[in-house]
């Protein structure tokens, strides 16, 4: 055999090899995740006739997987669809499970879950085709509705958790969306949805109460109080540099009130009080004392910087990691410079506060439950930390109920029920409008619930913007809607 055979011989055995190895890495490491692609179509519609488990609140299923008569087999249904879109999502024949619970809990509706391996089995062995599981939620519909009212048609979010273990009883973002138009069979409605869902500037796809990160304002003062009370050296009645102006060391700028208000004529003021009038001087100057690791500390020890899943992925909250100048100090100290928080995450630190201290891990989905309506899974309780001792957690306590009862939080008042909260009012930079937030919780002598509300840019309203006046209305109406059950 001549050279030129033997070469093109070697190439060929080569191109052949090259083929067996590409195709044994595709099929026997690869093949899973290019079926979980998103874009995967062929695999989409493979699966998309199956039939897909419900998605439960209070046994009423808010998504479900009705019969048709098309190529298709089936369509999803959203009885509701706005009022709960942001916590089903959507399950569409083009673009897949997307958002909330159909994407993150999607193995368990499809059936592809590892914990419903032996149940595939059987399913096999009868001659059936698999099928999902029923996921059945945390949500009170009584406090997702009360939320759902509240905000409005207000731009923001509005979040309420069972302090003691971390349920979600309602999560509502608006602007919100109908998936049921995304679930639909006619493909040009659904892309002409797609692009005009995904081309508004108003993001009604993005979920606020857990995918935005906003400053938190003076709603982080709380946690600025926990870090100095949490060292020993202070008390309720501990006093604080409580300056009209506060002059801020290694620049020209100064740290105002909120209005150019004074706090005391006397120029200190009691951490107690400096919490329920929300004195910005007070709480940069507590800040300074207390230093940056001393917050930054605090705000581990409430989550601030964790990793969350409820089972969705939560956009990770930060208090700065940078070393900070004074002023960049004092600013973060109350809730603004680079403090970034969702609102679920300020609505985990009223509850850790309401729980005597205990950071509980949020969670949506309450049970997994088969077609024969065996319950394979049940959510417990999983504490994350401890932010404070309880005796700490106590006095927090005192302080936001004194917040509500005299301070810029008493349109959260409810009759007969003691309410503990705090207001904010985050600037988000120049010509732009403040967010207005409010957190809390209540009954404070018995929590049942913990909550926090932002509205972007102060809403609708045409007075001055305040958490108080904004945002407080709102939460009071769905701690209500709680505690009157």
């Amino acid at each position: 055999m001549n050279a030129p055979i033997r070469k093109l011989g070697f190439v060929i055995a080569l191109l052949f090899t090259t083929l067996l190895v590409s195709t044994t890495i595709i099929q026997g490491f690869q093949a899973q995740a290019i079926n979980a692609r998103p874009e995967n179509r062929r695999t989409l519609l493979a699966t998309y006739g199956a039939d897909r488990g419900d998605i439960v609140i209070a046994d009423t299923s808010v998504a479900f997987s009705r019969e048709t008569d098309n190529q298709y087999q089936r369509i999803r249904v959203y009885p509701e669809g706005p009022r709960y879109a942001h916590v089903t999502g959507y399950f569409s024949f083009l673009y897949g499970a997307g958002g909330g619970i159909e994407l993150a809990a999607n193995p368990l509706l499809n059936g592809s879950a590892d914990q419903l391996f032996y149940r595939r089995i059987s399913d096999v062995i009868a001659g059936q085709r698999p099928s999902g599981v029923n996921v059945e939620l945390t949500i009170d519909p009584a406090t997702q509705i009360a939320a759902e009212e509240a905000l409005g048609g207000q731009k923001g979010a509005a979040i309420a958790l069972d302090p003691s273990t971390g349920a979600i009883l309602a999560m509502v973002s608006r602007p919100t969306y109908d998936p049921n138009v995304l679930a639909s069979h006619d493909m040009a409605a659904v892309q002409d949805a797609w692009t005009e869902l995904n081309e508004d500037p108003d993001q009604p796809l993005l979920n606020r109460t857990i995918s935005q990160t906003y400053p938190p304002g003076s709603t982080f003062k709380v946690v600025t109080a926990a870090a100095a009370l949490s060292t020993g050296r202070y008390t309720l009645e501990s006093e604080l540099d409580a300056p009209d102006v506060l002059d801020l060391p290694q620049t020209d700028a100064d740290l105002p009130n909120y209005g150019g208000s004074s706090c005391d004529p006397s120029g200190v003021q009691s951490m107690i009080e400096a919490l329920a009038i929300s004195c910005n001087t007070a709480f940069g100057s507590l800040g300074l004392e207390l230093g940056a690791e001393v917050i930054r500390e605090q705000s581990a020890r409430f989550g601030i910087g964790d990793t969350l899943r409820v089972p969705m992925n939560v956009a990770r909250s930060v208090f700065p990691t940078e070393e900070l100048d004074p002023p960049s100090l004092a600013q973060s100290a109350i809730g603004q410079r680079d403090v970034r928080m969702t609102p679920l995450q300020v609505a985990m630190v009223s509850a850790a506060i309401a729980n005597r201290g205990i950071v509980m891990q949020p969670y949506l989905i309450e049970s997994v439950v088969g077609n024969d309506l065996s319950v394979l899974e049940t959510a417990a309780p999983q504490e994350l930390s401890e932010a404070v001792d309880p005796e700490v957690a106590s006095q927090l306590s005192l302080m936001m109920q004194r917040v509500v009862q005299t301070g810029s939080g008493q349109s959260a008042q409810i009759d007969g029920v003691t309410v503990a909260g705090k207001t904010g009012t985050a600037e988000v930079g120049e010509g732009r409008r403040a967010h207005a937030w409010f957190t809390g919780f209540a009954p404070a002598d018995d929590p049942q619930v913990a909550v926090a509300v932002v509205v972007e840019n102060g809403g609708d309203t045409t007075s001055e913007i305040s958490g108080g006046r904004v945002a407080g209305p709102m939460a009071r109406q769905i701690m209500e809607a709680v505690v009157r059950q």
